[in-house]
């Protein structure tokens, strides 16, 4: 496990968009992880101008999203296809077949999540971007989560809805369920990228640091990954 401090959000942003960016120029056709929330949002704009700014051939990225409210349309602004589209996918030129997002509104859930790790095993990861929640959850992968999970619906935690509230009109409008890739799909990618920000996040990144693998902390199972780099600041590694 790899850990780059940085000063300030924007180095954050700008070192986790060159990692990206050396791992879709080191492939032929590269297949990247993606996450949403707050924290990525600096990122993608900084992936996306040295993108547009080079010689790749996006026509041969593929991109699988983590997860995705349940109930919520993909026009919703909200939905995490909408987020994606609206902070990433409208400001390059990946293909729409290339871009792999869970269905929220499937009507079938149980071949929606199996379909889509299907499609992560057929294509595979070369690098997973992820963020981290409070109590360490990783996608929506709650503590309790088992390490063998593979994409899956998901209860949401009374923590998570809350701290998710912040981009809803109340507390009451953010759905209770999503669709998630599993802790075993996140570990099927070949390299992780982790990015940690502000003093909320320090006990988690402490937590995460301090070796004990267990499934009460989700993010804990990177001690097991061979390749995880984790972009954290100044806040959160604290003293």
């Amino acid at each position: 496990m790899y850990l780059i401090k940085v000063n300030s959000y924007q180095e954050m942003s700008d070192k986790a968009a060159d990692i990206l960016f050396d791992v879709i120029t080191s492939k032929e056709r590269p297949v990247i992880g993606l996450a949403t929330g707050s924290t990525p949002e600096g990122t993608y704009k900084a992936l996306s101008d040295k993108l547009n700014s080079s010689t790749v051939d996006q026509s041969k990225i593929t991109t699988f999203n983590l997860d995705e409210y349940v109930g919520l349309d993909r026009n919703h602004n909200q939905s995490y296809a909408y987020y994606m589209n609206e902070n990433f996918f409208n400001h390059v030129s990946i293909p729409e077949e290339n871009i792999n997002l869970l269905n929220g509104k499937a009507a079938d859930e149980e071949e929606e999540v199996k379909s889509y790790e299907e499609k992560i095993d057929e294509q595979g990861l070369d690098i997973q971007l992820l963020g981290i929640g409070r109590n360490g959850h990783i996608a929506f992968n709650e503590p309790g989560t088992s390490f063998d999970s593979l994409t899956h619906a998901v209860e949401l935690t009374e923590e998570t809805i809350e701290d998710n509230s912040r981009f809803f009109d109340d507390k009451e409008s953010v759905p209770s369920r999503a669709l998630s890739m599993g802790l075993k799909s996140i570990m099927k990618a070949k390299k992780i990228l982790i990015l940690i920000n502000g003093e909320n996040k320090k006990e988690a990144l402490s937590e995460l640091l301090n070796g004990v693998v267990t499934e009460e902390n989700p993010a804990s199972i990177l001690n097991n990954h061979p390749d995880v780099t984790i972009i954290a600041d100044s806040a959160a590694i604290g003293e």
